[in-house]
């Protein structure tokens, strides 16, 4: 098992100064002057010198380079053009929305795909298997900007099932203001007992969260059923069956653990799809999250502030890959020698 930490380590290491030099290598090809965008279009050449001496813009590539990756193993991920203030602080307050809206997304995935799979799996080739393999290619196909701007025109603006946008109403601040401790509204004032916050958060998270789950909860279901019936035809579920087990049985008690190794590794893989994913969903909904201080950043030409963000998603896949490899060596033995 130790062998199998180290080599992933490397593994994840490697891919990580890959992303660093990708960041630093996007954040030179973007069109238009950093300079520009932070001192204004009307500064002076001496103005513009003094913004490139600032920030180290005026030196060559490979020392460029270097400053970025000192100042990244620092925790320093510059200034962002349009704030003014230090992309780092700037991520720790838009991310938290973003973990929220997300962490909420997949939760509701894995919940309802993994039954939905072994209910499609139970009744292969019949009308339950049917609908459940056209609403998961629908979820999978379905543009999710679409299905946002449907979801809040049918559900929040005709019956008026949920609210329109925004992550709370904002007289809550307040009426009930909230005692931050982690920057995730709905965790805060869980732990904090602030009620009305937590049930006006929760009633505006459920349709953007819906939204962003319908991918992923389409592709769990798919993959569940699909291993299912595989695994359910191996020797091992043929004896249970002789030895007098049902069919539910068979697909739940003797099948399915095997079966959530690759569904845990496709949790890893649409999580970071599901950051970037949830931009589009943010912007419809107005979620104060990444995709909104994103979009911020790419309107204002904010080279440090787009690098910041791909840097953070870039980390957070390999973060979460890696945490699924390890989960995996303990479960299955089998995979720690691949």
């Amino acid at each position: 098992m130790l062998r199998y930490l180290i080599r992933r380590l490397g593994q994840a290491l490697l891919v990580v100064a890959g992303v660093v030099v990708l960041t630093f290598a996007i954040m030179r090809l973007l069109p238009g002057d950093p300079a520009v965008a932070y001192a204004g279009p009307k500064a002076t050449a001496a103005e513009l010198a003094e913004v490139r001496a600032r920030f180290g813009l005026d030196a060559p590539l490979p020392v460029q380079l270097w400053e970025y990756v000192r100042d990244l193993l620092s925790g320093d991920l510059g200034t962002s053009l349009h704030t003014r203030q230090p992309v780092l602080d700037d991520l720790m307050l838009a991310f938290p929305a973003s973990l929220e809206l997300v962490g909420a997304a997949l939760l509701v995935a894995v919940v309802l795909g993994i039954p939905l799979g072994i209910v499609a799996a139970r009744y292969k080739m019949r009308f339950l298997d049917f609908s459940v393999r056209i609403g998961g290619m629908l979820a999978v196909s379905v543009p999710v900007f679409w299905l946002a701007l449907t979801a809040q025109t049918v559900f929040a603006s005709n019956l008026g099932w949920f609210p329109v946008a925004g992550e709370y109403d904002a007289s809550l601040d307040t009426t009930s203001p909230l005692t931050v401790y982690t920057n995730i509204t709905i965790v805060d004032s869980l732990i904090t007992g602030n009620w009305p916050m937590f049930t006006d958060t929760l009633h505006h998270l459920v349709l953007p969260a819906l939204v962003v789950a319908a991918y992923p909860m389409g592709v769990i279901a798919q993959l569940t059923r699909a291993a299912l019936i595989e695994e359910s035809g191996l020797d091992h579920a043929r004896m249970a069956r002789a030895l007098g087990f049902g069919e539910s049985a068979v697909l739940t008690r003797f099948s399915l653990r095997p079966v959530l190794n690759p569904v845990l590794a496709l949790v890893a893989l649409v999580f970071a799809y599901a950051i970037v994913n949830g931009f589009l969903v943010e912007a419809v909904f107005n979620w104060p999250g990444l995709g909104r201080y994103a979009a911020d950043s790419i309107r204002a030409l904010d080279t440090p502030a787009i690098a910041g963000v791909t840097l953070l998603v870039a980390l957070l896949y390999v973060l979460a890959n890696l945490v699924v490899d390890l989960v995996q060596g303990v479960v299955d033995p089998r995979a720690r020698v691949r």
